[in-house]
């Protein structure tokens, strides 16, 4: 029967790849249904009333189960030699229920019995006007994804048209079976690809252009006749065929503008027309649409680990079933950017790996993680040294096995084998950063030469996306490298004090600040504490940090009083620029007279909490201007402290809140520190749990935590030495002995030598003042010798006859660590013992 003249209408065996010229009486009628995600039908075409007798309004809105044949495939008895036997045809799927139920997540084809009874025999359709009929009905499925409601597409034909054909023309049919192909795989493909929308419901272009570009990504439905010929589904409506629909569109108009009642056939062009959008170029619009989704889906944040497992979920299950992406070392570590072609001996990472199989199944096989290099002549090494896609259509039993050498003690054969692959790379700046293996199951369509296009395309996308992020971790860890280096590295414990330090880095403005904390060594067992901020973020105020905090360490170690040293570095700041302001807190603490010395530049006052009574009070110091704005005096504040009492300083990070008044934080910082802690580290874990919480802080932040312990009077001993050579004797005879008391008898050899030396030259060099010497007994054994000669020693390198000089170089070689620096008076040479273990 020829229905050249219907519409969803595709050519029959005589239109197909390798077959004779298309004859006019061998066309079916094809029905278009579409489901919604409820499982109901949205959509009925005019081929889909006359294969299944039921009108658009009677179908519209029920389930597409109570409409649609799910039985499976038809008894043996049932065959008809014009079918042969249907056995040959193993489907891709069990039935149309389990597409129309979502187990399916792939296209389907198949063929069932349908018993069709009740109204809708018109007499176009294909049943009988009365009495019950049965329809042999070929059907193909297509998953839907995307935005829109659309969950399956269903085309339907019967198969007994396919038998109502011209006997004259002589045409054997040994095998009907409904199958998928590419739509590449027959001439004229382009031209087929544009009329394939004319079958699909009347929708937004957008919404059609999806669904054309779905059903060619998942397989073109076809019919397989013997067993080579394959004809594909699709309508034969060319221009001419446009040309005369527009004729007949404007007879209807005509008429109704007359109006005349319109002719039976105007009336079923009219109808017809839902069905027949002209979408030219559909695939291709989808394609875009497709790559603009995923662009919009990537990128979202620069972080790189997040980066990469958006652009794998992108691409599955909607272009691929299984993505695995690889990325470069020096990518993965945070790195530069990494140079020159890669090699059999670049290590790639394997970073993710997304996948529609049932969960698990890759995860032991290929763990994310694992690094790998690939060798010379396979697909991966051919992608990634030419940065162009790779297309193997189908992995042949051959290849997976070299592909699986690679796994060592892992058979990665069963999910690789008969699966088409499409290597591409991700590129940025011509340099080729990763790849990413896509693969898809055996009974989906392979890929094609459009989808090589669209996967380098969306690979070009992913690239640019990856090496931001890798550009942004990679500036960051030059920033956290450049604030860890900036900020000093203070030893848990210092004379007559245990430190804890923690620091924040800002968490909007930047991971570099101009925050920062030190604790200096001072002449008698003294400890100067510190801690700064530069008002700003980013490099700029870093590097003003810098500057300060060395200048800060110079001065401290001239011993300067707090206030005249707060009163040079501002002097320092104004000569550096008048651009940036700087708060600065400078304590020094003497564990042998138990006091604190502070000035304060402008900085948020810091807490005591007193040993005694757990209490915990901001101390009261005169606020100071920052520094840099110059001409301001500062005030030195002293404090007595008893052993046990905590010194908590920080940055105004920590307290301020943006919309809050500062009391608040301040009253919480007094708070978290009285709070009972096991350790000086959960003590600032605690402060930083208490303030770091509330939301709003954008601040780096700078803690510093002293316990202030104290040195006992027993763990003190001073002589005064008089201006006499003979004094030499004497100070080795009182360092022995006290040595002794202490139960430090070993290291009174050694230490008796250093005082020798130091004590000698500080007789020689002293000008009026008695020469001092002190021995503290602490975590080490500290000696000092003060004299009043401004000049500092230096080591020098000595000879065998040189007299000068080798003082030092004994001091030295035999001294855990030594010093100089200034004082008031003139100066002090210091160094330290190590304490034998007990």
């Amino acid at each position: 029967m020829d229905r050249g003249t219907d519409r969803d209408t595709p050519p029959g065996p005589g239109a197909g790849h390798g077959t004779a010229e298309p004859a006019a009486a061998g066309r079916i009628a094809l029905a278009v249904v579409v489901v919604d995600r409820d499982g109901l039908v949205s959509h009925w075409s005019i081929g889909a009333r006359r294969l299944f007798a039921v009108t658009k309004e009677e179908a519209i809105g029920r389930p597409a189960v109570d409409l649609l044949p799910v039985s499976g495939a038809l008894p043996e008895e049932d065959e008809s030699a014009a079918y042969g036997p249907y056995a040959d045809y193993d489907g891709l799927g069990p039935d149309l229920e389990s597409s129309l139920d979502g187990r399916l997540s792939y296209p389907a084809a198949g063929r069932a019995r349908l018993t069709v009874s009740g109204s809708g025999r018109g007499e176009r359709g294909i049943l009988p006007p009365d009495g019950p009929g049965r329809v042999d009905v070929l059907w193909w499925a297509y998953p839907l994804v995307g935005p829109g409601p659309e969950r399956l597409l269903v085309l339907a034909a019967d198969a007994d048209g396919l038998r109502r054909h011209d006997p004259a023309e002589d045409l054997t049919v040994e095998r009907i079976a409904p199958a998928f192909a590419l739509h590449t795989d027959f001439p004229g493909a382009d031209e087929l690809a544009r009329r394939l929308p004319e079958i699909l419901p009347s929708m937004s272009v957008g919404e059609s252009a999806r669904i054309v570009a779905q059903v060619l990504e998942l397989g073109y439905p076809v019919l397989e006749f013997s067993q080579n010929d394959r004809v594909p589904v699709t309508p034969d409506w060319g221009v001419a065929r446009r040309a005369e629909r527009k004729a007949r569109r404007e007879r209807a108009a005509h008429a109704v503008a007359a109006g005349e009642p319109l002719p039976p056939d105007l009336a079923d062009e009219a109808e017809d027309a839902e069905d027949a959008e002209d979408l030219e170029y559909a695939a291709v619009r989808e394609r875009l649409e497709f790559l603009n989704e995923v662009s919009g889906r990537i990128g979202t944040s620069l972080d790189l680990s997040r980066t990469i497992v958006e652009v794998s979920k992108a691409v599955v299950p909607r272009f691929t079933d299984v993505a695995g992406t690889y990325l470069r070392e020096q990518v993965v570590a945070g790195e530069g950017f990494p140079e020159g072609v890669p090699d059999t001996t670049t290590l790639w990472h394997r970073v993710a790996v997304e996948h529609t199989d049932e969960p698990g199944r890759w995860d032991d096989v290929v763990p994310v993680g694992e690094a790998m290099p690939f060798p010379a002549n396979t697909p991966f090494f051919q992608c990634m040294t030419s940065g162009e896609p790779v297309l193997v259509p189908r992995i042949s039993e051959q290849m997976g096995h070299a592909i699986a050498s690679q796994f060592e003690k892992r058979d990665i054969r069963p999910l690789i084998n008969n699966r088409s692959m499409l290597i591409v790379p991700l590129k940025a700046r011509d340099v080729v950063l990763g790849f990413m293996i896509l693969l898809r199951h055996p009974e989906r369509v392979e890929f094609n030469d459009m989808d090589r296009v669209t996967g380098a395309e969306l690979a070009a996308r992913a690239g640019l996306v990856l090496d931001n992020a890798r550009m942004y971790t990679y500036q960051e860890s030059v920033a956290e490298t450049l604030q860890d280096s900036m900020l000093p590295h203070i030893p848990p414990r210092m004379a007559g004090c245990d430190i804890a330090t923690r620091y924040l880095p800002g968490t909007l403005l930047g991971r570099v600040g101009g925050d920062w904390f030190d604790a200096v060594k001072l002449p008698g067992a003294r400890t100067a504490l510190v801690v700064g901020d530069v008002m700003g973020h980013g490099l700029n105020s870093a590097a003003m940090m810098g500057q300060l905090r060395t200048a800060v360490q110079t001065m401290a170690a001239l011993d300067l009083p707090p206030a005249q040293l707060l009163r040079n570095l501002d002097d320092l700041a104004q000569r550096l620029g008048d651009t940036y302001l700087a708060t600065c807190l400078y304590a020094v603490y003497d564990p042998i007279a138990s006091e604190l010395h502070l000035a304060n530049a402008g900085h948020i006052p810091p807490v005591l909490v007193r040993a005694q009574n757990g209490s915990s009070d901001l101390l009261d110091l005169p606020t100071g201007a920052p520094i840099g704005v110059g001409s301001v005096p500062f005030e030195t504040v002293r404090v007595r402290v008893e052993p046990g009492d905590r010194l908590v300083m920080c940055t105004d990070g920590l307290v301020e809140v943006r919309g809050e008044d500062i009391g608040v934080g301040l009253a919480t910082l007094c708070e978290s520190a009285a709070h009972p802690a096991a350790s000086m580290d959960d003590a600032c874990d605690t402060i930083i749990r208490a303030l770091n919480t509330r939301g709003g802080r954008k601040d780096d932040v700078a803690l510093l935590m002293a316990r202030l312990n104290g040195i006992e009077p027993d763990d003190v001993a001073e002589w005064r030495l008089r201006l006499d050579p003979a004094e030499v004797g004497r100070a080795r005879a009182v360092v022995r002995e006290q040595l002794h008391e202490w139960g430090l008898a070993r290291l009174a050899d050694p230490t008796e030598l250093l005082v020798s030396e130091l004590v000698t030259n500080a007789v020689r060099h002293s000008r009026s003042r008695p020469v001092d010497l002190r021995l503290v007994r602490g975590d080490t054994l500290l000696c000092e010798v003060d004299d009043d000669d401004h000049d500092l020693p230096t080591l020098l390198n000595t000879g065998p006859g040189d007299e000068i000089g080798r003082g030092l170089r004994v001091v030295s070689t035999l001294a855990r660590e030594w010093g100089t620096s200034r004082t008031k008076a003139g100066k002090t040479v210091w160094f330290e013992m190590t304490l034998p273990r007990r």
